[in-house]
């Protein structure tokens, strides 16, 4: 069975794959404020960023 693959790279998988592979943070390939540069670094940190308060307990 061949391994699909998506067209489109998740930046949190890249930013998790980089620390595992020992890559440096500053290896990050998206422009600083891009979206999709916090999602590599939650990827790369390991934890989920604060996207602001949580409607739920308001």
């Amino acid at each position: 069975m061949a391994q699909t693959r998506h067209s489109h790279p998740d930046p949190i998988e890249e930013g998790a794959q980089a620390h595992i592979h020992g890559r440096p943070k500053d290896a990050c390939p998206y422009p600083r404020d891009s979206e999709e540069r916090a999602s590599w670094m939650e990827g790369y940190d390991g934890t989920p960023r604060d996207d602001g308060p949580d409607p739920r307990l308001g």
